[in-house]
């Protein structure tokens, strides 16, 4: 009879467990999704389940080609970060968007970021903007296709397709041979030291992007206080204003307030103050 009770107990346990695990895969994937990057230490916490299973979990996603394991953690494949991101937080990041797009003065000079919320920002500025960009994103250099009055300074090098845009040396190398007003810089994670990318070979650009500029500007909706990455980009001091969609976690705020660096929080039109 105990040994009848432990087998059922093992089946109805092993049952749970069979559930649970494809649950936990479509976790996995959305949060991936979300976010173009996750630790497993941070997914293995929000699943309250053991690193162990979260590696487990990932390996199978990996091997059915929806995300890939690198090192400390998952991201997407190769080619998907950037289309699959193009479609999270709409709302959000056309908000942010336009907000930084006041920040800009009919003829600046500008940098833009590879990244989906910098590119709304491009999407936000006025139809008579008669300014330059100065960007290594494609989708960037595309939209500004449609903008005769402004001018488009594209720089080239490696290209890079989970972010759809130029990198390496070559890049860094034009960059540094140019200046702009304001660097609208995006993330993939944000918290109270500074902000974060997820992949060590984007960092070299964005840098190089943030040295030529006046001020730098961060771009960053919601989800980006929640999520993790591995590459540091850039502490706070370093930018003049972080532009948001709500307000930031309280170690932010805290954090931007002793750095000096301004808060904008995007508020849709007509919203009460």
């Amino acid at each position: 009879m105990q040994r009848t009770a432990e087998g059922s107990d093992a089946v109805i346990s092993g049952a749970m467990r069979f559930e649970a695990a494809p649950a936990r895969r479509r976790a996995i994937l959305e949060r991936v999704r979300s976010t173009g990057f996750c630790s497993i230490a941070d997914l293995a916490g929000e699943l309250a389940v053991s690193e162990m299973t979260v590696r487990r979990d990932v390996r199978r996603l990996d091997e059915a080609g929806e995300v890939r394991v690198v090192h400390g953690g998952v991201s997407l494949p190769p080619g998907e970060d950037y289309s699959t991101r193009a479609h999270e937080n709409p709302g959000p990041k056309t908000l942010i968007g336009q907000a930084a797009a006041a920040l800009v003065g009919p003829g600046d000079t500008i940098a833009v970021d590879a990244g989906t919320t910098a590119h709304a920002l491009v999407d936000a500025l006025p139809a008579d903007f008669a300014g330059s960009v100065v960007t290594h994103s494609v989708p960037v250099m595309q939209a500004l296709l449609e903008r005769p009055e402004s001018r488009c300074v594209g720089l080239g090098g490696d290209l890079y397709p989970p972010s759809r845009a130029f990198v390496g040396p070559a890049t860094v190398e034009a960059a540094a041979r140019l200046r702009v007003r304001w660097c609208f810089l995006g993330a993939a994670a944000v918290d109270e030291r500074g902000c974060y990318g997820a992949y060590d070979l984007e960092r070299p650009t964005k840098q190089a992007l943030m040295d030529i500029a006046d001020h730098v500007v961060l771009l960053a909706d919601a989800g980006k206080f929640l999520s993790s990455a591995p590459v540091l980009l850039e502490r706070l001091d370093r930018f003049h204003t972080l532009v948001t969609d709500t307000e930031p976690p309280a170690a932010i705020r805290r954090a931007l307030e002793a750095n000096g660096t301004a808060l904008g929080v995007a508020a849709p039109a007509g919203a009460g103050v």
